[in-house]
Order: C-alpha cells, then sequence, then structure tokens
C-alpha cells in the first residue's frame, strides 16, 4: 500500500459491537502510526467513535432510521446523503468487521478494495461475496480478538498484546453526582430477558448504601428513567440519571468505584473506560460477546438463556465487588 494508507473500518451496530471494534484502531495506529482510519457506523454511534484520538473521520449513516421510517422521503434523502459521502471517497482498503450483508453492501459503497472473513468464517456466508479479500478467523474467539485477527490479517502485521480500546481515561466530574464514591447500576437493557429483577438491584443498593456508596442509575429512554426513579426511591442515597451524550455517559462511567450492568452496551463502554465491571448475564452467554478487558478487573457472571434463565444472587454480586477493588470492601 502506498503511504499514507487511508483506510475504512465498517462497524455499524450495535454499541456492544462498535465498542468491541475500537481496539482494532489502536492496533492499526500502532502498526500503522501513518495511517488515516475512517470509520462508518451508524449515526447514533458516531460520536463514540469519534472520542478514539487514532480516527481521522466518522461517516454515520441511517440504516435503522430508514427501517423504522421507510415511508418517510426524508430518511430516503439521508439515506442517499450517506450512501453518496462513501461514494465520493478512495481507500487504500475498507475492512468490514461486522460480517453482515447490510455491512458488506455499505463497504462497497466506497468503491475500494474490501477485506473481510470468508464464508466459513461469517455470519452472513452470503456477505462474503463482495470481499475481494478473505480470511479464515475462528468463531471461537472472542468478538474483541476476532475483530483484531481480521485487521492484522488484512494489513499484514501481529497485534501485540492485550487490546486496548483506545478511548481516553480522565474526563471532568459530572456536576449532577455526588462528590463521594458512588457505583453505576446499569439497569436497562433492549430485552425483557436481559434484566435483573428489581428487587435485586434494590438489595444491592442497600448493601452498597450500608457501605456508604452512593448508587447511581443511568436510563436511555423515559421509560428507562421512570425505572430508575423508581429504583433509586427505594434507596436512601442514589440518584435518577436522564438520557447523556456518549462523553457524558462515559465522565459518569470513568469516575464511579465500580460498574454493575446486564448484558448492555453501556457495561462494554465501562470496560473500555478501565473500571472494574460486573456483567450480569441473565438470559445470554458470555463467551464470545462479554465483557472483555485487556487486564482491568472485570468479571462476567450468569450464563443462562431465554429458557434457563441464570440466577444470579446479591451476595455473589457483593463479592466480587469486594474482589475487583483489590480484595478490599467497596
Amino acid at each position: 500500500m502506498s503511504s499514507p494508507t487511508r483506510l475504512l473500518l465498517v462497524k455499524l451496530s450495535s454499541l456492544g459491537d462498535v465498542i468491541h471494534n475500537l481496539p482494532v484502531v489502536t492496533d492499526i495506529h500502532r502498526a500503522l502510526p501513518e495511517a488515516a482510519i475512517d470509520w462508518v457506523t451508524e449515526a447514533p454511534y458516531a460520536p463514540l467513535v469519534g472520542l478514539h484520538p487514532a480516527i481521522h473521520a466518522v461517516l454515520p449513516v441511517h440504516l435503522r432510521a430508514l427501517k423504522s421510517r421507510w415511508y418517510d422521503p426524508a430518511a430516503w434523502s439521508r439515506f442517499f446523503d450517506d450512501k453518496q459521502k462513501l461514494v465520493s471517497r478512495r481507500y487504500d482498503l475498507v475492512i468490514d468487521t461486522q460480517g453482515l450483508t447490510k455491512s458488506a453492501i455499505v463497504a462497497n459503497w466506497a468503491d475500494s478494495e474490501i477485506a473481510g472473513y470468508n464464508r466459513d468464517s461469517i455470519r452472513e456466508p452470503f456477505a462474503s461475496r463482495w470481499y475481494q479479500r478473505q480470511y479464515a478467523i475462528s468463531k471461537e474467539m472472542h468478538a474483541v480478538e476476532r475483530n483484531r485477527a481480521l485487521a492484522a490479517a488484512a494489513l499484514g502485521y501481529e497485534p501485540h498484546g492485550p487490546c486496548d480500546y483506545g478511548l481516553p481515561t480522565t474526563w471532568p466530574l459530572p456536576k449532577d453526582l455526588p462528590a463521594g464514591p458512588y457505583v453505576v447500576c446499569l439497569h436497562a437493557t433492549s430485552r425483557v430477558d436481559k434484566h435483573w429483577s428489581a428487587d435485586s438491584w434494590v438489595e444491592l443498593g442497600k448493601q452498597l448504601n450500608r457501605r456508604s456508596i452512593h448508587v447511581v442509575f443511568p436510563s436511555g429512554s423515559a421509560k428507562e428513567f421512570a425505572q430508575s426513579q423508581y429504583l433509586a426511591k427505594q434507596l436512601a442515597a442514589a440518584t435518577a440519571l436522564t438520557g447523556k451524550s456518549f462523553p457524558q455517559t462515559a465522565a459518569v462511567l470513568s469516575h464511579a468505584k465500580a460498574v454493575v450492568g446486564v448484558d448492555t452496551g453501556l457495561a462494554h463502554l465501562s470496560v473500555a473506560l478501565k473500571r472494574p465491571t460486573i456483567g450480569l448475564y441473565v438470559s445470554t452467554q458470555p463467551a464470545l460477546t462479554g465483557l472483555y478487558s485487556g487486564g482491568e478487573p472485570v468479571v462476567n457472571l450468569g450464563g443462562g438463556s431465554r429458557e434457563t434463565p441464570a440466577t444470579i444472587a446479591v451476595a455473589d454480586v457483593m463479592q466480587h465487588l469486594d474482589v475487583l477493588s483489590g480484595g478490599a470492601p467497596v
């Protein structure tokens, strides 16, 4: 490839998947420091991608908005605008780490050579038809390492050391949070079967309050905020937060003593920010897509299914919080 190398990463969604792709940027920047790295992603995640200092440009697309508003001419207009921005660009290589038909189509908009998983390594084998360069990457690897392995194979370098999400870890203390120690509890997630019971959250909060630790319940939607308010009202020291931007959310997480969360993207953001984090996997398996760190204190609990949800005791969560805090009680 000619220098400086122009690269485009394609990882559209969802939040956890986007975060799992951040170490790829760090790896490429270390191996090819002169490379200009662009990234195309769903519009809601563009501000998060832009937090990585090695990103040259973030190109948002609005596929989800089009799917929900297919009848709206404005949604189609924005879709074609997104496509035109990519059509007008040329790259030395496009790397599609998503491996879906929709991501392969978006990658093809740039009219450049595309690298991706081969049909035996990919979630949707049909997508591999768009890739001029295909690589066999084990499906048994964690998603973070699969992404890293694909990019490394495509660009001819070896990824060295543990994963590094590359996000800043120093953030200003949010004004709407207590000055003392607090634990962030991420109770909200898109699927009801992933939820941990409200009684469990309240009991966890009470135990933290007894140790003079404030509890913070973030929210993304009005429904989630109502639930956060309900939980906060059951506790002596708790705050329910309304929806915030990714930089604001990063600030909240970065100052937390620890973070406890269900299977949700913000739990992965906490890991990326190097906070002690516990993942509660009630109806999903964490082996391939669970919390994954580069050495920071992280633990995945549970590992159930929709048919057989995992039972996760509050006592187990408290015990692991103490362990993640270096053996001292949280």
